[in-house]
């Protein structure tokens, strides 16, 4: 094992940086809250910083001289995603940055005023204003879902920002054009929500129902993974965000051309209309148990990456793959700790 030199930053190796690098399930491991035995553990207590347009709620864990990682949710999930991986990661010398995406959990707008988009750039931005409110120079960026796509698009346009990528699912960043296309029938079954979004019964249905059809996203999207209903509830509560409607309405129906993005994003988002190569380290991964987007080998987007990538499928693993396996989730991370230089 090489050592680890991250800016002179100590990192704590040993078990899991072994068996990280060798890519192999951590049996035994202890560590607090395992969501297997219960979802009524909670993140806490949570920071909050202003940073961008956003007041940022947070949850912080681990040395604050530690390499730095930031674990990014999706949709419709929470930071308690990563009850676990943050944990794991914090014994092993990480410090550990959970926040609640815009429109989730006690993340707030500054200005009444701000459009409330979803677009992909703006949640970007969000991030990269948190690290610079946080004096951070670098992290490695790990998320899935809509966490994947932005870190994919901080490792693409902020390289010096990003240590190394790892993302579920593999290269996110949304192609608008390609996005008018229709997908294979089973496919299109899965993004149901995403057709009754575009209504405004849709609209009127996330607004009285927003976590029934929450609850029936997990199912869909994660069959094999048997969450208690604390588990559930758990991160249910975030979705009572003031902002949480409008932000997931106009995430969709900007992603099918349904809606227009705010004009401060608009150089942004011409340069992610390029399908920009990513060149820092990655590790990109599949559950082979994903009920919406199925694992792949990875081959399809290899030419999206031109730096060092490896693909992993993770078995018994769904679309939440950090909260439904979580020592292999963080692993992962560790590999690219311990790759970087």
């Amino acid at each position: 094992m090489p050592d680890i030199n991250l800016k002179r930053r100590r990192l704590l190796g040993g078990t899991l940086l072994g068996v990280a690098a060798a890519n192999l399930t951590l049996p035994g491991l202890s560590y607090a809250n395992p969501l297997s035995a219960s979802g009524t553990a909670s993140m806490a207590p949570l920071k909050h910083v202003d940073a961008g347009v956003l007041n940022i709620a947070y949850y912080e864990t681990g040395p604050a001289q530690g390499p730095v990682v930031f674990l990014l949710h999706g949709y419709p999930y929470d930071i308690h995603s990563y009850i676990d991986v943050a944990e794991i990661l914090a014994k092993q010398g990480c410090r550990v940055i959970v926040p609640h995406l815009r429109g989730h959990g006690g993340t707030r707008f500054l200005d009444a005023a701000t459009q409330r988009t979803g677009q992909q750039s703006a949640v970007a931005m969000d991030i990269i204003a948190l690290m610079d409110a946080l004096k951070i120079d670098r992290a490695v960026m790990a998320g899935y879902d809509w966490g994947a796509r932005t870190a994919c698009i901080i490792a693409a346009l902020w390289p010096e920002r990003c240590i190394g990528l790892l993302s579920v699912n593999g290269y996110l960043i949304q192609n608008i054009p390609r996005n008018a296309l229709p997908l294979p029938a089973q496919a299109e079954v899965g993004w149901w929500y995403q057709y009754y979004f575009a209504t405004e019964r849709g609209v009127a249905g996330l607004t009285a129902n927003r976590k029934d059809i929450a609850r029936i996203i997990w199912k869909t999207n994660s069959p094999t993974w048997h969450f208690d209903d604390a588990t559930f509830d758990r991160a249910a509560a975030s979705f009572d965000n003031p902002d949480y409607v409008a932000i997931v309405i106009h995430n969709y129906r900007w992603r099918l051309s349904l809606a227009a993005g705010d004009p401060q994003y608009d150089e942004l988002e011409k340069r992610l209309a390029t399908q920009p190569v990513i060149a820092v380290p990655t590790i990109t991964m599949d559950g082979d148990s994903d009920g919406v987007v199925p694992a792949t080998d990875g081959k399809a987007y290899a030419s999206k990456f031109s730096g060092p990538r490896t693909h992993r499928i993770i078995k018994g693993a769904g679309h939440n793959l950090p909260q439904e396996a979580p020592q292999e989730f963080s692993a992962a991370v560790m590999t690219l700790l311990s790759n970087a230089g």
